[in-house]
């Protein structure tokens, strides 16, 4: 026992490692990547700022990509929408506060007026060509209901395809709620909350005792997918739920009931969507979202999404149902609206990202978003 003892004491220090502590852990304190929190998104992508329907002609509509004031132009003479920088180049107040004359937009304050090159066409009171400085400008298209901007290099914007969302323009055989909510997170929570089936548990007071079933994940260079289906384990299924996952009656073991929809996940970055399809693989329900970041850190989100469900046989079915659709679905969002801001308060407080990740999905995912995005300089 003493000669034990002597080897002991004899032995270099080390920082003890406990019994519990797994290999993800230690990787946690040894990792020299960056913090995934302070990781921002790639702007060389189309990112929604706006419902179409929102900017009407003639009126500037102002909005935000990062800590990037832009105003959306819809002139009144049926021009193409364009973007520009919101602030006027005069005295820096929003021209989305102006207005709309023909192709030009006015400020509010002296009237200094910007074409959708943000070239300054007039100052009123000089009168003179070439006094006033411009604006910048956003390339800027619409797509399936949504005004995109690109908010980086203006070269690459025709080599980077438009994104056409889910199945909006399908309305014979979908039927396409949006919703537009602000979450005080990272972009990047709400990627891994989507991506995780697991966490149905948090969901157990609207969706009663059901657990996902993992499929399987697939990955690429700009992509993470992962494959679920779901099982009932108790209480009854909600009409909404049915609508979206198919029915699903109670059984003891989960392993018994058949697998009747696969619900497919898959950030293509930045972008992410989500698909039910039935036992014959035909598509049953289409999500698409983009989640806008807000902020000189990025620290909020503003998504925008597309929902699009099959419409039945009889289709007057889904519009009745379609108001209980909307409350599931919402109530569903808040909770997780509610986690992830948790979570977002929970880095703020400990200075950084003390996560722990086990699943290897979003381990994929995380890696994914990491490589895409850029370091945020500090």
């Amino acid at each position: 026992m003493q000669m034990d003892v002597g080897r002991q004491a004899s032995a270099p220090t080390e920082k003890p490692v406990r019994r519990d502590e797994s290999a993800v852990t230690r990787e946690l304190h040894t990792s020299t990547e960056p913090d995934l929190r302070r990781v921002d998104l790639d702007p060389n992508f189309w990112y929604p700022v706006a419902w179409s329907n929102k900017v009407k002609a003639g009126k500037p509509f102002g909005t935000r990509y990062g800590a990037d004031p832009i105003v959306i132009v819809r002139p009144d003479n049926g021009a193409p929408i364009y973007a520009l920088e919101d602030r006027c180049a005069h005295r820096q107040v929003p021209l989305s506060k102006g207005k709309v004359e023909g192709d030009v937009v006015k400020c509010c304050y002296h009237g200094w007026s910007f074409d959708r090159k943000g070239c300054c066409v007039t100052v009123p009171y000089l009168n003179k060509p070439g006094v006033g400085r411009g604006v910048k400008t956003y390339p800027c298209k619409e797509s399936g209901g949504l005004v995109f901007i690109f908010p980086g290099d203006p070269a690459l914007a025709e080599k980077v395809p438009v994104p056409v969302p889910c199945q909006v323009n399908n309305t014979e055989e979908f039927k396409t709620r949006r919703f537009d909510p602000h979450v005080k997170c990272h972009y990047s929570f709400m990627h891994e909350n989507l991506m995780d089936m697991n966490h149905q548990f948090l969901h157990r007071k609207q969706m009663g005792q059901i657990t996902a079933r993992f499929l399987g994940q697939d990955k690429g260079e700009n992509f993470v997918e992962a494959s679920y289906s779901f099982a009932r384990k108790g209480g009854e299924q909600p009409l909404a739920e049915r609508l979206l996952f198919g029915r699903h009656d109670k059984t003891i073991d989960v392993k018994d009931q058949p697998i009747d929809e696969v619900v497919t996940i898959r950030t293509t970055y930045p972008y992410q969507t989500l698909q039910i399809r039935d036992k014959d693989g035909d598509l049953m329900m289409d999500l698409w979202v983009a989640y806008v970041p807000l902020g000189e850190h990025q620290e909020e989100t503003q998504a925008y999404g597309l929902l699009s469900v099959r419409r039945p046989k009889m289709k007057f079915l889904l519009d009745l149902a379609w108001p209980v659709l909307g409350i599931f679905t919402n109530r569903i969002f808040m909770e997780d609206k509610e986690i992830v801001e948790m979570e977002q308060e929970a880095w703020r407080e400990l200075g950084g990202d003390h996560n722990v990740e086990v699943f290897p999905v979003v381990r994929n995912l995380r890696e994914l978003l990491r490589r895409s995005g850029v370091p945020e300089q500090v």
